[in-house]
């Protein structure tokens, strides 16, 4: 009979007990940060002076900031992906931005052994008999996996490998859950917003993340679409080595870059000023370059990468831009792709009525809980969906009291859109961190449009809501009105042609059909239309 091992049953036990373990600090913890607040909003509430107020509440945001980055550290696992979300200069105090931007890409490293267990295992050979150099060391480590240095055997082509860490899909999964009741209690007692369907799409998006030949099935797709759909992608998208893919191993081609958090150094280091108009110039390059990528993704495919934050993001020479780690892909429905492009039409021209249509068209239902409510809806779509900084301001503060979200309770958010939310507040807290204000939805605008009309859904014509662009036959063009028109020019009589934009009806979309050549013009002249 084989003797009793304790040190064997003990780390079993261990082991069993160590998602409760999780549970307990976790709430023990948020349940402090939580309380924390509301006791300190009574505290700051009591006090008049203005300046005084605005003292003690950067003294309370650094106290929790420490308290936060402490959970997150010392958890870890799906925390850390917490702390990505709260590091964003857009989004969150400032303190909390300087403490927790340290985390986004520091999880605790696997031993290189537990490492080349796993390799071996999946890829069903030894590392020598694979790769010709192997870096133990990482280049870097995240919450789900870390990644390597190595050169393939054969063609010498270098390449990362990731490796998933081992035992953590079970303790993530045991960590949003936790979130989930977290977030149910927050969106019953103190933020109206569908906090728990955002919560349940996030449980599904990060279990797909344990698949790495989703993965690597999602890569391709996305570097296939970009390629064929420009004559330059925007971005690059690593190559994968199919035969050196499993569920816990991906194997793809390494590209050669500095972390776009490292950009501004890179750029003393060359004795460019960080903040001079050349590397103004150049942020303004780059965030166009990641932006047309994601909305050709976004609104032309459907399919896209869901988690551009500054660690997946490399700056290479050119300057192109690398976009990496394809755990986070979202696919959209047709009708929520199109749904988004009607949304992103009105917020770039500021159309109120219109941002209501699109919420109804998406399902995101809303019970405005103040007088102007139109205009206060279309302040929640740029807040949720746009990249633009209102003039002045650095910090959105979401649920401060004079935010359109406190103002406006969202009682029903779509699942699915969230990765779209996720993608443009990632976005946002990118173009802050560089510097750089722009408007995301007036940068996909005519994307929005081409995907409209591609998709030949009918609508009702508003009169109220049409451009007219009347031509003379000295300055026509013969073909069409610009790549993005909605109807190519028509030759009559009494003019040669014009461009309708249709406003949406029931399916919220553009008319893509083509006036009949015997339209009345005159009709259309004797309203006194402007141009």
């Amino acid at each position: 009979m084989h003797g009793f091992d304790f040190k064997e049953i003990q780390e079993k036990i261990s082991e069993s007990f160590l998602p409760w373990q999780r549970s307990f600090q976790f709430w023990v913890r948020a349940t402090d940060i939580y309380t924390g607040y509301k006791f300190f909003q009574l505290r700051v509430s009591l006090v008049k002076d203005a300046k005084k107020q605005e003292e003690m509440w950067e003294r309370h945001h650094e106290l929790a900031a420490h308290k936060i980055y402490f959970m997150c550290s010392d958890l870890g696992g799906f925390f850390l992906k917490i702390a990505q979300l709260l590091a964003k200069p857009d989004m969150a105090p400032a303190a909390w931005v300087r403490k927790l931007v340290t985390l986004c890409d520091q999880a605790p490293a696997t031993p290189f052994e537990a490492v080349q267990l796993v390799l071996e295992k999946e890829l069903g050979k030894s590392i020598d008999e694979i790769f010709e150099t192997f870096d133990e060391k990482p280049l870097g480590s995240a919450s789900i996996a870390q990644v390597h240095r190595a050169r393939v055997k054969g063609n010498k082509m270098n390449v990362v490998v990731k490796v998933q860490h081992p035992g953590i899909e079970r303790l993530m999964m045991t960590d949003i859950r936790n979130l989930q009741l977290f977030a149910l209690y927050m969106q019953k007692t103190d933020i109206k917003f569908d906090l728990h369907s955002i919560t349940k799409e996030m449980e599904k998006q990060i279990g797909y993340e344990f698949d790495f030949k989703r993965e690597a099935n999602a890569m391709e797709r996305i570097r296939r679409f970009l390629y064929l759909n420009n004559k330059k992608s925007p971005v690059l998208v690593p190559r994968v080595l199919p035969d050196m893919v499993t569920k816990r191993v991906l194997v793809m081609e390494y590209i050669n870059g500095i972390p776009i958090l490292s950009l501004g150094d890179e750029m003393a280091k060359r004795g460019i000023n960080p903040h001079g108009k050349i590397a103004e110039a150049a942020k303004h390059n780059i965030l166009n370059s990641i932006s047309r990528a994601y909305g050709q993704m976004i609104l032309k495919s459907g399919f896209f990468h869901a988690d551009p934050h500054p660690g997946n993001i490399l700056i290479c020479k050119g300057p192109e831009v690398a976009l990496l780690d394809y755990g986070q892909v979202k696919e959209l429905p047709d009708n929520l792709r199109l749904g988004y492009a009607n949304l992103v039409i009105a917020m770039a021209d500021n159309k109120a009525s219109r941002v209501s249509q699109s919420f109804w068209e998406l399902g995101l239902h809303t019970v405005a809980k103040c007088e102007n409510e139109q205009q206060e809806l279309l302040r929640l779509a740029q807040t949720l969906f746009d990249t633009k900084m209102p003039e002045g301001q650095t910090v959105l503060q979401p649920f401060s009291d004079d935010s359109s979200i406190k103002k406006i309770a969202v009682e029903a958010f779509p699942e699915e859109l969230f990765s779209v939310l996720r993608t443009v507040v990632l976005l946002r807290g990118l173009s802050v961190g560089m510097g750089v204000n722009y408007s995301c939805a007036q940068q996909w605008r005519t994307m929005a449009e081409e995907a409209l009309l591609a998709s030949g859904r009918l609508t009702r014509a508003d009169e109220n809501d049409i451009l007219r662009f009347f031509f003379t036959r000295d300055n026509a063009r013969e073909d069409s009105y610009g790549e993005s028109s909605q109807l190519t020019l028509l030759y009559t009589d009494d003019a040669i042609g014009w461009k309708l934009r249709l406003a949406c009806a029931a399916c919220s979309t553009f008319d893509p059909r083509c006036i009949a050549p015997n339209v009345q013009v005159k009709q259309l002249r004797n309203r006194r239309l402007a141009h």
